[in-house]
């Protein structure tokens, strides 16, 4: 069972923002299915909270009972106070009272239940999650199972541009696909390699924290390559050293029937097959033609191709039998 509470507050007394109810509203509709459409995340999506209470009803019913994954996304007005503890604000706030402490809200994840732990902050000061306030409160310490994925640090703002969060924008984005490894799987640190990629040197900087031994997928798409084809890389190559010995018969367009020049051996089916899985091999990185720049001319000219580095990672995994 995978839950996840969204938050999007616009409605701030004398601070209205305009662009997180519609930010929360995408991530949670993002969130609810794979790319394939099938179930992912059962969404509980919450705007314009009014109470400070209120919303903290709702993390602890989030962060109760024994689940796979709890994820607590808020997009919102954060604030930094004086004594370097960060907090998310409710349109309630006072002076001194601004709303939920982001060691508190890490403590209630701390002390769940559920195996993986999500905290996604749009928000300004955000990076102060899982920082330790002055004196070195435990509560910020992040526990076992906790992931943490900011949209600034803990001493920048959080930007809107157009109605949107900078940060929400690239991690809808990286969501759809832009953070998809070969078989379409999307993490928590995938996200954040994606987006701090995206942002430039002045811009805000995300930031990442986690307490985990394996990332959890958030979202699946359509992987790039079949594992399928995947799980052939032991059949072409039965070490990462070996090279695959190509020739004419491999290139479906070598076939005397077809009105260019041609040589032989012709285009065989069955090499024909295992060319085309080489190629889509090759077009994601994990295969490279020796001595020549194309697969083609590899096949043509009786070349040879061999694994890349990240196909050998992947030569691994399908011998250890983890794909």
């Amino acid at each position: 069972m995978r839950k996840a509470l969204v938050v999007g507050i616009n409605n701030y007394p004398k601070a209205e923002l305009f662009g997180c109810v519609n930010d929360a509203s995408a991530f949670g509709n993002t969130l609810e299915t794979n790319g394939d459409g099938s179930p992912n995340f059962d969404v509980r999506l919450l705007t314009d909270v009014p109470t400070k209470g209120e919303l903290k009803g709702h993390i602890k019913e989030l962060f109760a009972g024994d689940c796979e994954t709890a994820l607590f996304y808020f997009s919102g007005h954060g604030f930094f106070d004086e004594t370097g503890g960060g907090i998310i604000v409710t349109p309630d706030f006072t002076a001194n009272d601004e709303g939920i402490s982001m060691d508190e809200i890490l403590h209630i994840a701390n002390e769940s239940k559920a195996k993986n732990r999500v905290i996604i902050l749009d928000c300004c000061h955000s990076g102060a999650f899982g920082t330790p306030k002055l004196g070195g409160n435990q509560n910020a310490q992040i526990g076992e199972g906790v992931s943490i994925l900011t949209a600034s640090k803990e001493d920048e703002p959080s930007v809107e541009v157009n109605g949107h969060g900078v940060f929400t924008n690239l991690l809808l984005d990286a969501l759809q696909g832009g953070a998809a490894d070969l078989r379409g799987h999307i993490t928590p640190g995938s996200i954040y390699s994606y987006i701090d990629q995206a942002l430039g040197p002045w811009d805000q900087r995300p930031v990442f924290k986690t307490n985990i031994t394996r990332f959890t997928s958030l979202r699946t798409v359509s992987p790039q390559v079949s594992s399928d084809i995947l799980r052939r890389l032991n059949q072409y190559f039965t070490s990462p050293e070996n090279q695959f010995q190509l020739n004419p018969s491999f290139e479906f367009t070598n076939d005397p029937d077809i009105e260019h020049e041609f040589t032989e051996p012709f285009a065989n089916e069955k090499n024909v097959s295992v060319f085309k899985d080489l190629q889509k091999l090759a077009s994601v990185g994990l295969v490279v033609p020796v001595d020549e720049q194309h697969m083609y001319f590899a096949a043509m000219h009786s070349k040879s191709c061999r694994l890349t580095a990240l196909g050998y990672h992947y030569w691994r995994l399908v011998k250890e039998k983890r794909i």
